[in-house]
């Protein structure tokens, strides 16, 4: 995610904090720093580092259920907001992004059993409780962060399991309701959950003035929205296949070529991505970022193949542009080589499939409009 530096990575995954995560923990430290002065301050601080700590093992375990699945998972980023783990694509079984969607609160109702455990075999949980029901958390102890820490595990499970999509009891809905009605009318159904709910939320916000609830329910209505509008987007693209969308009149390259043909190309056409072929047979793909970057670092007007990347991503003709477009996300890249058998056809983008998917639903609102199919030529 941009914006975010790599904090540690556990599991194979890489854990990032997004710039701005230093806003919630001076949040925690103003919020102590009140009664407390300096001590309370630093205690406030640390106590949200722990609890994003927390947050961080709350999608771990995600991450690792959808691992488990043979889901890829590309990173988990840290936000002021809370925590999102990003999977290279979205589980496909119902009962699969269900088991994900449960295994995060499942990872704080863990935390929470031992820190409760914990307390108790101290002799330190009836007192503490008895001191919150009189109103009295008390002031930076030990005592008071392990009981700060168990409360706020307990509303991270309660809170997650509001079925408000895209929070986890939004996916375990979306899920359970797709088990009857297919994946694309439950995210409908559970987008429009959670955006009624948002909006809930936000007229509290505003009678309440609570300024943070207020921007979870736009996260929420937002993230709803997103949802309903990828999946709707998949299931236009899974209409067509890659051997009607690839680029048929495409420029290519020979391996004499030089970088400064490539340019020229840039400039007197649309195309950002170009073949290397030789003999028929695909040797590379060069991209108008690498030979930009080429260009830059070197100065010189090298030949195409020093600069192609050899290492390019097949895709089967046959294959729909939903399945591309997950293919292209999982590799990390941004354009593909179209194949039919062992024979190259051409390559698509992921701005290919952003055209593809326009005039899909161009033709889909035609036909909707007019009652009769409209195709393209």
């Amino acid at each position: 995610m941009k914006g975010s530096f790599r904090l540690v990575s556990l599991a194979g995954i890489d854990i990032r904090l997004h710039f701005t995560f230093p806003l919630i923990l001076l949040w925690g430290a103003l919020q102590w720093a009140g009664p407390h002065g300096t001590r309370g301050a630093l205690f406030g601080a640390l106590l949200m580092a722990v609890l994003f700590a927390c947050v961080a093992l709350h999608e771990l375990g995600h991450a690792v259920v959808a691992r488990r699945l043979g889901i890829p998972v590309r990173e988990i980023v840290l936000l002021p907001i809370g925590g999102v783990a990003f999977l290279g694509r979205n589980p496909r079984k119902p009962i699969d992004e269900l088991r994900i969607a449960v295994a995060g609160p499942l990872v704080n109702v863990v935390i929470a059993a031992v820190l409760a455990g914990g307390m108790w075999a101290g002799g330190i949980l009836g007192p503490a409780l008895q001191d919150v029901s009189s109103g009295n958390l008390g002031g930076p102890s030990l005592r008071t962060a392990l009981l700060w820490l168990l409360g706020s595990n307990v509303m991270l499970v309660l809170f997650n399991l509001i079925p408000a999509f895209p929070m986890d009891g939004g996916r375990i809905l979306r899920s359970l309701l797709a088990m009857g009605m297919g994946f694309a009318r439950a995210t409908r159904v559970a987008a429009g959950v959670g955006q009624l709910l948002a909006m809930g939320f936000g007229a509290w916000a505003i009678f309440s003035g609570n300024f943070t609830l207020g921007i979870v329910a736009l996260f929420v209505f937002l993230g709803a929205g997103g949802e309903r509008t990828a999946e709707e987007a998949r299931g236009l693209l899974s209409t067509l296949r890659l051997k009607d969308a690839y680029n048929k009149y495409a420029l290519v390259l020979q391996p004499g070529d030089r970088a400064s043909r490539v340019v020229d190309y840039l400039l007197t056409s649309y195309q950002p991505d170009f073949a290397v072929i030789h003999g028929g047979q695909l040797l590379g793909v060069i991209t108008r970022d690498a030979v930009l970057r080429s260009l830059a670092a070197t100065g010189e007007d090298g030949y195409v193949t020093g600069i192609m990347n050899r290492q390019f991503l097949r895709l089967d003709a046959r294959l729909s542009l939903a399945e591309a477009q997950e293919a292209l996300s999982q590799a990390g890249t941004t354009v593909a080589a179209v194949f039919d058998g062992e024979r190259y056809l051409g390559l698509i983008s992921l701005e290919d499939l952003r055209e593809a998917l326009q005039i899909a639903a161009f033709l889909r609102m035609a036909e909707e409009r007019h009652g009769r199919p409209v195709e393209a030529a």
